[in-house]
């Protein structure tokens, strides 16, 4: 196994010790969100204990301690990902930034205009551009090849003169498939489009330099790499941000406003309307800070060996079928799958009972289970706090389910 102690790490997670019926926890659902270490569940109490004021509208000390505070993280997160301050957008989430990447680039689209995704988008990446349809703009999707990887030719044949926009998943919530999203980039920049990568997947998993993988905007989660709720991060290149129509408006984000006109604030103050999720931004800065000191190549080190360990030993179990790439070095610490005669939901509520906690259902992504042929599937999701041990009670509980089929 990998340099990273998952097991001493454990004692950093608070929620981990809890147990359920008598079961201590296996937290198995990291895809969905992760559990918080108590450096940043510290570090957003400190905030509310200590630091408290609404930022960028104070001259007191305490607004100018908040200010520095919330500007330090966007630092941080910045930095995490290879990107400027000035470059890094903080929302609510990653939802809420290809919502106003739709709503704010859709404002310059006209009928007749195209926007391509893929077929294995989750809901975030696809609904909100699919909503731009009602004006007459056509929404195309490339198709998968074998073992559900993105077919980069057909990503080529799929643009057009008329496309605009391509927004692309860097790693699938579904299958764990990773996308090379450089190589993607460049075949959609020489079609002259912009080009989006949803990071809610990879930014937690591995290192992501975003100046490398030339995006024009990426957008990622704090929940899903240790950090709280509520709060998320949209880069843009300075001059696209510059020359993006304001999403909401309201305080914060203004710079004068007269009866008569009104001017914005520069990027990226202009897309943080109202009073942010402040407690939020300092703790989205702990967990960058957590991240750092494990280290993402260790991080990515120890999900590729468990899941290549738990891929293993689900091929030995009768009646499995695993979807995504067979390599675990091609895919995150996602596997979706299902058992033959036993339907996701009878899997997770099974597994429930060992204390077990994994996704059923279609988890946001209903196009790509009807392009895989199955209503749902069950997926564990691992990051740097499961174990080795925890696999294999996880297969143990697996072929116990399949030997309740046989009866």
């Amino acid at each position: 196994m990998p340099v990273l102690d998952a097991a001493s790490l454990r004692e950093d997670f608070p929620l981990l010790s809890r147990t359920f019926d008598g079961k201590p926890l296996i937290y198995l659902d990291n895809a969905a969100t992760t559990q918080k270490p108590k450096q940043v569940i510290d570090a957003v109490s400190d905030y509310y204990r200590n630091h408290n004021a609404n930022v960028h509208r104070g001259v007191y000390g305490l607004a100018r301690e908040s200010t520095a505070l919330y500007e330090q993280s966007r630092e941080k997160v910045a930095s995490f990902i290879t990107a400027e301050p000035q470059e890094l957008v903080f929302t609510r989430n990653t939802t809420e930034s290809l919502n106003l990447l739709a709503s704010s680039l859709g404002k310059g689209l006209q009928q007749g205009d195209e926007i391509v995704l893929s077929v294995m988008e989750h809901h975030s990446n696809m609904i909100p551009w699919r909503l731009l349809e009602s004006r007459g703009v056509k929404v195309k999707y490339v198709p998968l090849i074998d073992e559900e990887k993105l077919d980069l030719e057909q990503l080529k044949k799929s643009l057009s003169s008329k496309t605009r926009i391509v927004s692309l998943t860097h790693a699938s919530n579904v299958l764990g498939t990773i996308v090379d999203v450089r190589a993607a980039g460049e075949i959609v920049h020489d079609a002259g489009a912009v080009f989006v990568v949803d990071g809610a997947q990879s930014v937690p998993h591995f290192s992501v330099d975003v100046k490398k993988l030339d995006a024009d905007f990426y957008a990622f989660s704090a929940h899903k790499m240790l950090g709280p709720s509520g709060v998320g991060a949209l880069y843009g290149k300075e001059e696209l941000l510059r020359e993006l129509p304001v999403y909401q408006g309201g305080g914060e984000m203004i710079e004068k406003v007269t009866l008569e006109k009104m001017t914005f604030q520069q990027p990226p103050h202009r897309f943080e309307a109202g009073t942010p999720n402040m407690a939020g931004v300092a703790g989205f800065g702990a967990a960058v800070d957590y991240l750092r000191t494990v280290g993402m190549d260790a991080v990515r080190e120890h999900e590729v060996a468990l899941t290549g360990y738990a891929m293993e030993q689900l091929d030995g179990i009768g009646g499995m079928k695993i979807f995504g790439p067979e390599k675990a070095e091609d895919r995150t610490g996602v596997i979706s799958f299902v058992m033959e005669g036993i339907s996701p939901f009878d899997i997770a509520s099974f597994a429930a009972t060992r204390g077990m906690a994994l996704r059923t259902g279609h988890h946001c992504a209903q196009p790509l289970h009807d392009v895989l042929g199955v209503p749902g599937t069950a997926r564990v999701s691992f990051y740097l706090y499961n174990t080795k041990e925890e696999v294999d009670l996880l297969m143990r509980m697996l072929e116990d389910t399949a030997l309740l089929r046989e009866k």
